[in-house]
């Protein structure tokens, strides 16, 4: 598969910092597509600098926004990255030396940064997502939070890993936990959520465990304690803000 066949697509909101080493990181392939939610900092600039094809529009939801850039690729093979992630030369190599007539779409598995350290457990080493696809033969289902592309047909697995940092320091962890929550919260009654009380109760506590416990977070030291927390006080905070938008007349 040759990377100038290929399409990357961004999508961003306020990515300045990060966007750089995204874009740079993707060297050869055939076109770069950032669309942007009307970012109030320099990520359209940085976009343009990096010979991006930049478009702007509103934010409806990630999924949303990721099939609408998508569907404006020109080439059917796309990688679809956030610009807190970025591939590596072996990454490239193993992309390029994939065979015509393969599976649909691949999964790759990340490799992530927490507090200046790569977490190798929490259940983070078993990372992955689906980006690199036949766009003719998947898009990603209407979801407010955790998007996964769904494909006609069994994805193939990378054996490179990708690159994420999804959090610059704890203030911006709590921002994201702060959105997401809100957005999980949504989506859950949404879907029917029953009980939210009780999920409140039994499911932070249970995902602290498993994570530090089951998934040998004590092995990635302070990190690895700091995540985990954090972890289940989102999970109870998603669960908090279903029952308060559920108690509401």
């Amino acid at each position: 598969m040759n990377l100038s066949d290929i399409t990357l697509v961004v999508t961003t909101r306020d990515e300045a910092d990060n966007l750089p080493r995204c874009l740079a990181s993707a060297r050869g392939f055939g076109e770069v597509i950032v669309v942007d939610s009307f970012s109030g900092d320099d990520t359209v600039a940085v976009a343009r600098a990096a010979h991006a094809t930049v478009f702007q529009r509103a934010y409806r939801s990630p999924a949303d926004q990721k099939n609408w850039a998508v569907a404006r690729a020109h080439h059917d093979w796309v990688l679809v990255l956030d610009a807190d992630e970025w591939v590596d030369d072996a990454l490239l190599a193993e992309i390029a030396a994939l065979p015509a007539g393969g599976p649909p779409g691949y999964w790759i598995y990340r490799r992530n940064q927490y507090m200046g350290r790569v977490i190798r457990h929490c259940g983070w080493n078993r990372d992955r997502v689906l980006r690199l696809y036949d766009r003719r033969r998947g898009h990603y289902p209407d979801a407010r939070v955790h998007e996964e592309i769904v494909l006609q047909g069994k994805a193939g697995r990378l054996r490179t890993r990708l690159h994420h940092r999804p959090y610059r320091d704890l203030e911006h962890h709590l921002e994201k936990i702060d959105a997401y929550t809100a957005s999980g919260a949504l989506q859950a009654v949404d879907r029917g959520l029953r009980a939210p009380w009780l999920h409140m109760l039994v499911h932070p506590p249970f995902r602290f465990f498993r994570m530090y416990v089951l998934q040998l977070g004590v092995a990635d030291g302070y990190p690895g304690l700091v995540l985990c927390l954090m972890a289940s006080a989102s999970v109870f905070f998603k669960y908090a803000r279903a029952w308060e938008k559920r108690r509401r007349p």
